[in-house]
């Protein structure tokens, strides 16, 4: 069967799988809330009917039990990623399962018992990590598990939000950095599945339902330019505050359960004034797209969800922030078109207008990437005359957010891997193969204390010419080459007091998956190996696998006599 094909029929698997995860996700938050509150349905109309106690001590309750499960969860699973950001980005593909499932029952606890917290991402990371699992059982190479982890984000997307299209632009543009069409297909297909599993039992119903505006003159357009300069720095701000938040809780020093219980406590004691905090911001939205509120209500409720979020992000709380980042959008735009009319200015554009392209800025401004932003926000709300002023408010919040903070709400998660993410040459460069996508199985590597015979026998057993040196944390340290291991094969008694660490040479060519295989072109011409090491990243260097270095060099050669028969024309 033709790979292309194949992949297709991959990812229509994972886009079912995405769907049902989406369903047993939702179901179980159900289960939860009947478990922890005693009611189904919205949980800010709950937490309403609740006492000012009883907001408090819920969430701080179901954080505890949230971090209990990350806490004890974690322990009993194989050590390895369960980002899935880092697994395509700075690994080769490889999810833990185990992690992964803990992290979703912690996320389902923790949105059920009223978190400030998206359930978007654990749905997704659960779908990619089934995914990967899969590929790993079958053995198949690093860019495959890649392929498979991005069609489980995209299905996880898509059935979460009724999106498939945006589902399958975060997948390619946000994680995999590739618009090509063998990756693109792919995410596509999973998308897809992902959300005509979901439509089959919710229903095609947009999230949220806004009258329509006809955008017929370019004098309408004009106060939308300031939105998007507002909605830019309201982004890089929240940017800002999260890694604040993050910080924050990290100088407590406390057990993870007892970070995410004091982060609930947070959310709670928010609550006990404003109960709207509750939830992933779904229901508070929607109120303020269909109300008409004082400035004074927009703001207390604005700055309340946004302290909320923080907490609830900043404490280790499992789970995603993109309807949170949609609520602060509306009340950004909503803020913004209450200050205008109260100045009689932009009488005739509705308020709910500028709460709507409000959304789409700030979430364009904390993901840096205008067009994600767009397409989600037409999928959600079905509504298609806000795309003119949504257009321009999505590109302006993020030329202004990325000057004001260069790292999006994803990269800046894998700045403590030492991973490269400059969004110019990676997470953007659609039509560039990195070193990820020709990656192979490392070649086996040997301890630092392993004897010289034994290193002997590997060679004997195998044909490469280096065998990669590693110490008791698997951190790549050296490199034993043939020839060095050839002078000390005569030695009889003392062949047993050399190891490894004795004879190996430092490591001067190694490559990471997020490169670009033109970037690496230099490391091919210096290396005398013929499989260069691919490490997670030059920080850690712990070996996820190798380039063939013919391979590598094949494919420049392809790229340039291509380039050169175009030029030719």
């Amino acid at each position: 069967m033709n790979e292309q094909a194949f992949h297709l029929g991959l990812a229509a698997v994972v886009g079912i799988i995405g769907g049902a995860v989406n369903l047993a996700f939702l179901y179980g938050i159900e289960g939860v809330k009947l478990l922890a509150l005693q009611k189904p349905g919205d949980l800010v109309s709950i937490a309403e009917m609740l006492s000012p106690v009883s907001r408090v001590i819920i969430p701080a309750l179901g954080g505890l039990a949230a971090g209990l499960i990350l806490h004890w969860g974690m322990r009993w699973t194989r050590p390895g990623s369960s980002n899935f950001m880092e697994a395509v980005v700075a690994g080769d593909g490889r999810l833990r399962f185990g992690g992964g499932l803990v992290r979703a029952g912690s996320s389902l606890v923790s949105v059920g018992t009223g978190a400030s917290i998206g359930r978007e991402g654990a749905i997704a990371a659960l779908t990619a990590a089934i995914a990967s699992k899969f590929g790993q059982f079958a053995k198949w190479p690093p860019y495959r598990l890649r392929i498979l982890v991005g069609c489980g984000v995209s299905a996880g997307i898509a059935a979460a939000y009724n999106a498939p299209i945006a589902g399958a632009i975060f997948a390619a543009h946000i994680v995999l950095g590739n618009f090509s069409m063998n990756i693109f297909a792919p995410m596509v297909m999973a998308s897809v599945m992902g959300t005509l599993v979901s439509r089959t039992f919710f229903g095609i119903q947009p999230w949220y339902t806004v009258a329509g505006f006809d955008f017929t003159h370019l004098s309408q357009l004009y106060w939308f330019l300031f939105l998007g300069v507002v909605s830019g720095i309201s982004g890089a701000m929240f940017l800002r505050l999260i890694d604040g938040g993050k910080a924050l809780f990290a100088r407590f020093k406390l057990p993870i359960y007892l970070r995410v219980a004091l982060g609930g406590l947070a959310v709670g004691a928010i609550a006990v004034g404003w109960p709207e905090v509750w939830g992933n911001g779904y229901a508070a939205t929607n109120r303020l797209l269909t109300q008409d509120m004082t400035l004074q209500i927009v703001l207390g409720l604005l700055f309340a969800k946004l302290i909320a979020t923080i907490c609830a992000v900043g404490s280790g709380t499992v789970g995603g922030i993109f309807t949170p980042t949609l609520f602060l959008g509306a009340g950004v735009g909503t803020a913004f078109a209450v200050v205008l009319h109260g100045f009689g200015l932009a009488t005739a554009l509705p308020t709910h207008i500028f709460a709507l392209v409000g959304m789409g800025g700030v979430l364009a401004a904390t993901v840096h990437s205008p067009l994600l932003a767009m397409i989600m926000i037409f999928e959600i709300s079905l509504n298609y005359s806000m795309m003119p002023p949504l257009m321009i408010c999505c590109v302006l919040a993020t030329m202004i957010a990325r000057q004001l903070h260069p790292e999006s709400v994803y990269t800046a998660a894998l700045k403590d891997t030492d991973v490269d993410t400059d969004e110019n040459t990676t997470l953007g460069a659609s039509q560039q193969r990195r070193i990820g996508d020709i990656m192979r199985a490392p070649v086996p590597p040997v301890r630092d204390n392993t004897l010289l015979p034994d290193v002997a026998a590997q060679f004997l057993k195998r044909t490469f010419n280096y065998l990669p040196v590693i110490n008791e944390k698997e951190h790549l340290i050296g490199l034993v080459a043939l020839h060095d291991v050839k002078p000390h094969l005569h030695a009889k008694d003392e062949l047993n007091s050399v190891i490894a660490s004795d004879i190996m040479i430092p490591v001067t060519q190694m490559l990471t998956p997020n490169q670009l295989v033109l970037d690496a072109l230099p490391n091919l011409l210096k290396s005398d190996q013929r499989n260069i090491p691919v490490v997670n990243s030059l920080k850690d260097r712990i070996l996820v696998g190798s380039v063939s270095k013919s391979e590598a060099l094949g494919l420049l050669s392809e790229a340039i006599a291509a380039n050169t028969r175009l030029r030719d024309r």
